[in-house]
């Protein structure tokens, strides 16, 4: 039963809305009956006792608050009709709740039964050998007095002279006339009456303050209200202890910190992510467009040298060669380009913001806030959507960029060419590492580190030299080798005893051809340095023919401007809507006790929290 201070006296079951009006005679019926149907049915079948606890709240002005638990009554013997068991079960029960150092014992003696056949004291005296929190309560006085030969007896019961038990208190008190059907008020009357008619009380056997339910609720209520008192006491010495030992160990580990908890270092570690979002806006201009140009030529440099320009290269004329290009160019930009031009931009925007995120500030720099920071990060981008909008009036600008062939002065030819150099030495550089996988170390590599070729390898490099030599016979070779050729090249090599597959020979041709453009590219780059002045009279009159250099020189403006258009749009639109996602982000775990716990941890967290308890 909980008690607690209530404006009116009710009682109410916690799995039951239904109140019970403890001044009304038929609710307290009602009361007895719902208790009584709840007890039998939590009996088992084939037990006498049960476990299951019937929980009751009780309010009403002046109640005290605390919980009443009503025990099974302590037996010596198990009769028949009991379950075997019954005992022990009682006793276990009895135990489980008198072992609770907060709980106050009332050990209930019926004084109308000899002393000698109770066993419920020395099950109490076991419990709290002291009795600092045991309160003998003696009942049916009034029988005791009518049947009880020797009123000393009693006496000695209530001084606690008679049982082998110590305990705060001893009182005396009358439960009615042993009829169920009794009111509560004539309960009352029926105790007051008895003890002011008493001889017990009159004789000076019993004392005033050991008599009546009233005094023993008064007793109850004060032994409780002295057990809050010292507990609280223990639990401020015992606070007071663990605050100083965790005090001394943060000043011991983290000397020049502050003590910030969870939710203070979530705060700080907000601004300093914020703070990181806002550098995004002071990176110059500079920087997004030379990176944003550097990473799409990267990622675009292969298509346009393997699609567009070493096709077109390889026609008869200059006419072929532009509307191969210019056919080739509608078609990326129409198709491919814009989309990567975004891809490159949205990747470059998540490295610049992961760099800002994760880059440490020297001795500032603070690692119990990287885990949280990269799960901003990552939630972040995971959120962030770019403009839809973009790619289309990027196209635009792409194609109107590539469309244009004006070359206004020399400053951006020579661009062009150096641009054109580098891409082809880098192309270069690669189909000789190619062609040195495939026909194996030179002679002085062979000398210096003492390594041969592999069979295949000899192969391929009696490959290599055969078609190197067909190059020799026709510099203006056409990129693809005849099947007369190809048969050629296998019977000079069968010839010399070498066996060849005709789709080695292709495969070896195709870097060997592809070396040998590259370098005729590269030369005719030194040549066209001269050329500016003949492409401002269209090559009229020369034999000079530098389409290629503008080739380069229209990708390289369209990749400076389309570099200058996403840097634009990242700067105006997307890292605002970052900024905003990331606040969005920060707010959502700020809410989310879990995701903070998660992901700001480790002994000084802990300790910080536990010295904010």
């Amino acid at each position: 039963v909980t008690l607690s201070e209530g404006p009116h006296h009710v009682a109410l079951f916690k799995d039951s809305s239904r109140e019970f009006d403890l001044t009304k005679e038929e609710d307290l019926a009602a009361l007895r009956n719902e208790i009584e149907i709840r007890m039998r049915n939590s009996v088992k079948e084939g037990c006498t006792v049960s476990t299951e606890t019937i929980s009751l709240s009780v309010k009403g002005p002046g109640l005290q608050r605390m919980v009443l638990v009503d025990l099974p009554g302590v037996i010596s013997t198990v009769t028949s009709g009991m379950a075997p068991d019954t005992k022990e079960t009682i006793f276990s029960i009895s135990k489980a709740y008198m072992q609770n150092p907060n709980a106050i014992i009332l050990c209930i003696q019926d004084g109308s039964v000899d002393a000698e056949r109770s066993i419920v004291t020395d099950l109490v005296s076991q419990m709290d050998p002291q009795g600092k929190r045991t309160i003998f309560v003696l009942t049916k006085v009034d029988l005791a007095e009518k049947n009880v030969t020797s009123p000393s007896r009693i006496q000695q019961i209530i001084e606690g002279k008679l049982f082998p038990m110590k305990a705060l208190g001893y009182f005396a008190v009358v439960t009615g006339k042993g009829n169920s059907s009794e009111s509560i008020e004539s309960i009352k009357e029926y105790e007051e009456e008895f003890f002011q008619n008493s001889k017990l009380l009159k004789t000076c056997m019993l004392k005033a303050h050991q008599v009546t339910t009233k005094n023993l609720s008064l007793a109850v209520s004060d032994c409780f209200w002295k057990m809050v008192r010292e507990s609280v006491e223990q639990q401020a010495d015992a606070f007071k202890a663990t605050r100083f030992n965790l005090e001394t160990e943060w000043k011991n580990n983290y000397p020049r910190l502050r003590e910030l908890d969870r939710n203070e270092l979530f705060e700080k570690a907000k601004n300093e992510i914020l703070d990181e979002v806002i550098s995004l806006t002071q990176v110059t201009p500079k920087h997004w467009e030379e990176i944003l140009q550097k990473t799409l030529w990267e990622r675009v440099s292969t298509h346009v040298i393997e699609n567009i320009y070493l096709p077109a290269a390889q026609t008869m004329n200059s006419g072929t060669f532009n509307t191969t290009v210019d056919i080739k160019l509608k078609q990326w930009t129409d198709k491919q380009l814009p989309n990567k031009a975004v891809e490159v931009a949205w990747e470059t925007l998540q490295e610049e913001f992961s760099r800002f995120m994760t880059e440490q500030k020297g001795k500032e720099h603070d690692d119990i806030f990287d885990k949280l920071k990269q799960a901003v990060k990552e939630e972040s981008i995971k959120r962030h959507k770019w403009n839809e909008r973009a790619e289309d009036s990027l196209r635009v600008i792409q194609h109107n960029a590539l469309e244009d062939r004006s070359i206004s002065d020399k400053q951006q030819w020579d661009a062009a060419i150096h641009f054109m150099e580098e891409t082809l030495q880098s192309r270069l550089k690669d189909t000789e590492s190619v062609i040195e996988d495939m026909v194996g170390p030179d002679w002085k590599k062979r000398w210096l580190y003492w390594i041969g070729r592999t069979k295949e390898q000899n192969i391929r490099n009696e490959t290599k030299n055969e078609l190197e030599k067909l190059i020799k016979c026709n510099e203006e070779h056409a990129a693809y080798l005849a099947n007369d050729e190809v048969t050629t090249v296998r019977k000079n090599l069968e010839a010399r005893g070498i066996t060849v597959d005709p789709c080695l020979i292709k495969d070896t041709w195709h870097q060997i051809y592809r070396r040998y453009f590259l370098k005729t590219a590269l030369n005719h780059c030194n040549l066209c340095r001269r050329g500016f002045y003949y492409y401002q009279r269209h090559f009229v009159d020369s034999e000079l023919e530098c389409n290629d250099i503008v080739l380069f020189w229209r990708i390289q403006r369209m990749l400076a401007i389309t570099a200058n258009t996403l840097r634009q749009q990242l700067t105006n639109t997307e890292v605002r809507r970052l900024e905003k996602n990331v606040k969005e982000v920060l707010e959502d775990f700020a809410e989310d006790n879990e995701k903070k716990v998660k992901l700001l941890t480790g002994k000084r967290v802990q300790l910080a929290e536990d010295l904010s308890k």
